[in-house]
Order: C-alpha cells, then structure tokens, then sequence
C-alpha cells in the first residue's frame, strides 16, 4: 500500500512538471510575440482615404472617388445621388464628394440629407466674377469654369486623390457604372497614349448602337466626351496651373491641351443627362442628348481582357478593320438592303460631305477643334439596320483639320 501511494506521488509529481513545462513554453512563445509586434508594428500616420499610393487598394480594386458638381438643382441633384448609391458596391471604394458652388440652400440641405454616405464641400469664392461684356449672357460658363478648378484642387491637393470619376448633378448612370470605371482604370494609367475615359457616346442613340451585343464594345476616340469622365492626377497637374476662365470643355478639345492623346469610350453609354435646362439652355438636348440609350445590362468588365485597348494593340487591328470594310454610298445605307453581317464603310473628303451624311443619318454633325464627336484617325464607328459602318476619311487622310467646325 506505501509503495502504491508512492507512486502515485511520484506520478502526479511528473505530470505537473509536465503542465508547468507547457505552460512555460506557452508563456515564452507569448513573450516573444508581443516583442516582436512592439518592434515591427509601426502605426499609420495618415488616414486610409489619404494614402499616398499610386494605387490605393481596398478590398479588390482602387480608390475612385466620384466627384459631384452641383449647384443649386435640389431636384436634379437628388435624382443623381439616389443612382449614384443605388450602384455603389463599396463606399470606401468609391467615396462620394458633392461640391456645391451658388450657396443655394435647399440644394445644401438635400445634399446634407444623405448623412454619412457622401461629403459635402463648398466652393467658398461666391463672389461675382468679371466677364467681358460681349459674353455677358455666358456668364455660367466663368462660374462652372471657377468652381471646376477649386473642387479638381481639393481632390488631388487636398485630399490627395490619385484619380477622381466627375459627374455633373444631371446624370444618370447605369448599373455597372462603377464596373466600368473599375475595369478601365488600369489601362488608362499604363498607356500614355489615354488621357481619360469616359462613360459618354456623344452617338449613343438606340438606333445608333448596338443595343443588343454591343454592351461590352469598348473604342479609343480622339474627341473628349466628357459627361461623365475620368481622370488621374497627373493630368490634372498638367492642366491645373492653365486651366481657363471659361468654356473649360472646349479648351481641354484644343490641340495644346489634347497632345495626340486619346479616351476611352462605350458603344452603349454609362451616363444619360437629363439636364434640358441648364447653362447650356438645352443646347442639343431635344435632338440629341434626350435620345442617347442608358446601358440596363450590367457587364463584368473587370473579368474581361481590355487589353485590346493599348494604342498598340488597338489601332493595326482597327486600321485592318475599316480598310477591309464594304465601301458604300449614303443612299445604300439608308436603302435597308444592306447585307446583314457584313461591315460597311461611307467614304468623306470634305467637311460638307462628313456634315451631310451625318446629317443624314443622325449621327452629331459638329466638330471641336476638328475632331468629329466620337472620332478616332477620322472614322466615326456607329451601328445602323443591323450592320456597323464607319464614316471614314480617305486614305490620303492627313490628320484633323483645326479650321472645320
């Protein structure tokens, strides 16, 4: 019997040398990784929305702030909002900044309204601004031009954004609007031949694109479209320090501004305006920009190979494209007895020529700076009776023309 409760002295003896042993070894290992935390954990020294990084990452893609422009629209202004939040995927992705530019208080407190989903700023200078007198009645244009300016300077100076999406407070966006941008972001900063992209077709009439398998059709054009538009901060520390006075939209179309560079642009747009009144007093509205088709089919464009759209990739296959295409005349397309499937091409060497046959066919006749809207190396891609066709210059073509508009 003493022998038996010797032993088991002895054993319980040894199995708490054991548990004290692992707890040791616990308690060691414990030590050690709190000092290693002391000595490599070095805290953030900004906040996460003010990285400083090319490309700021959250969760599976960057940072895109949307910048809205807004005035004194409450109306206007919440109808874009709700859009705007209806398709966001991730706010911190892509935080909204209204600025506001008038002090027009209702369209302060609808804005206000949203709470903690978006950011307020307001363009502090609502003073009057000089206009020479014989632009008096384009006055807006000064203010737009003004407060452009300093809300460009509070996302790339101040909140130290590396790209920013604008819209204006008459939009509406589609569905994968964001998926867009997403997507398109990465080519737009590893080609320097792209200085923006856009969500707009200046063409996008239903019965001018491909409503039904054009969605995912992505084109390079020499025409800023603007409404709806993204930019990096390099171009705005290019254009910032010059930016004008006035009609700001035009002067970034103008050669100096322009430099040979191209955008990114949708077959079907990614924005709708709904804004016939305006600075612009509806200027096109009723003819045009009422009819452009809001893509309703949302596109994974971030699981789609867009390399296609580097500008060496992009312009050999589509210069073989129009080159091979069908010559045709006006009067055979608008006949409806083309072959379906088969691409076509209507031959222009004149302004007067281009101006008629887009004209004709309901495509926008204009030019800024003698880019045709939606151009690329002169050619305007749409879709019509089924078939694409593309208006194309000459083969002598020698590049745009400043003097036709």
């Amino acid at each position: 019997m003493i022998v038996n409760f010797c032993l088991k002295i002895c054993y319980e003896s040894s199995t708490m040398r054991r548990k004290q042993l692992l707890l040791l070894k616990v308690g060691i290992v414990a030590w050690l990784l709190v000092v290693y935390i002391l000595f490599t954990y070095q805290p953030s020294t900004s906040s996460p929305s003010l990285s400083q990084d090319q490309v700021r990452l959250i969760k599976d893609g960057p940072v895109l702030p949307i910048l809205l422009i807004a005035c004194n629209r409450e109306a206007a202004v919440r109808r874009s909002i709700d859009l705007l939040l209806k398709y966001r995927p991730d706010q911190e992705r892509f935080p909204i900044i209204v600025s506001q530019d008038c002090g027009h208080k209702p369209t302060r407190e609808t804005i206000e309204s949203y709470g903690d989903q978006l950011s307020l700023i307001q363009q502090p200078d609502l003073s009057d601004i000089e206009v020479p007198l014989k632009e008096r009645k384009f006055k807006g244009y000064f203010l737009i031009a003004r407060h452009y300016k300093w809300a460009l300077n509070q996302i790339f100076q101040k909140f130290k954004y590396e790209a920013v999406i604008i819209v204006e407070d008459d939009l509406d966006v589609a569905p994968d609007f964001y998926e867009y941008f997403s997507a398109t972001y990465p080519i737009l900063r590893s080609d320097p031949t792209l200085w923006c992209v856009s969500a707009w077709n200046d063409n996008g009439k239903a019965g001018l694109v491909d409503v039904k398998n054009g969605s995912s059709i992505l084109y390079r054009t020499d025409f800023f479209p603007g409404l709806g538009w993204m930019m990096t901060k390099e171009l705005w520390d290019e254009l910032g320090p010059k930016w004008p006075r006035s009609y700001w939209d035009d002067w970034v179309r103008a050669p100096e501004q322009r430099a040979n560079r191209a955008c990114i642009r949708p077959e079907v747009s990614r924005t709708r305006t709904f804004g016939k009144k305006g600075v612009s007093n509806g200027l096109f509205y009723e003819k045009h920009l009422k009819q452009i088709h809001l893509n309703e089919v949302f596109v994974p464009f971030t699981k789609l190979n867009l390399s296609y759209l580097h500008q060496e990739q992009y312009d050999p296959a589509f210069e073989k494209e129009v080159q091979n295409s069908q010559v045709v005349s006006l009067t055979e397309v608008k006949s409806g007895r083309l072959t379906q499937g088969v691409k076509y091409k209507i031959v222009y060497h004149t302004k007067d020529v281009f101006k008629r046959t887009a004209k004709a066919l309901g495509l926008m006749d204009d030019f800024k700076a003698g880019v045709p809207r939606t151009g690329y190396k002169g050619v305007i891609s749409f879709f019509y009776g089924n078939n694409r066709i593309f208006l194309a210059p000459g083969n002598n073509w020698q590049g745009y023309n400043p003097s036709w508009s």
